[in-house]
């Protein structure tokens, strides 16, 4: 598994919320200091889910919530759950908290798929994506 590093700020707020977050979610991927990702969006996810909640924008324990619930689902439709696609989860909980919180809307998200969609398709294969 390739590992991702945070920023070193970044690095201050998994220090701050490591320990409450873990004991919401004990499934989170991570090794003996910080959690672990395959790709570098899965540490800006996390990276930006941390900074809600920094901001007070939900607490841990809706955060587990709304992961559950889109894990809950993915179970529901019969997917197997080996964990391969967690923050493809953590990803939607996201968007919906943030959507919940009306923090963006519903139009937005879409337009900003579509604009990633479209990035992806004109970028070269091993290039970063960039809007």
């Amino acid at each position: 598994m390739a590992a991702f590093e945070l920023s070193p700020i970044d690095r201050a707020a998994v220090a701050r919320a490591l320990p409450a977050l873990q004991e919401e979610l004990p499934s989170l991927p991570h090794d003996a200091e910080d959690p672990v990702f395959n790709a570098p969006w899965e540490a800006q996810a996390f990276a930006m889910t941390l900074a809600l909640h920094e901001r007070g924008v939900f607490t841990w324990k809706e955060w587990a919530q709304s992961l559950a619930e889109v894990i809950g689902e993915v179970r529901q439709r019969g997917e197997a759950d080996t964990g391969e696609h967690y923050y493809r989860h953590w990803l939607v909980a996201l968007e919906r908290m943030a959507a919940r919180k009306s923090l963006v809307t519903e139009a937005l998200l879409q337009q900003r798929r579509q604009q990633w969609d479209e990035a992806a398709r004109r970028t070269p294969h091993g290039k970063p994506i960039e809007l």
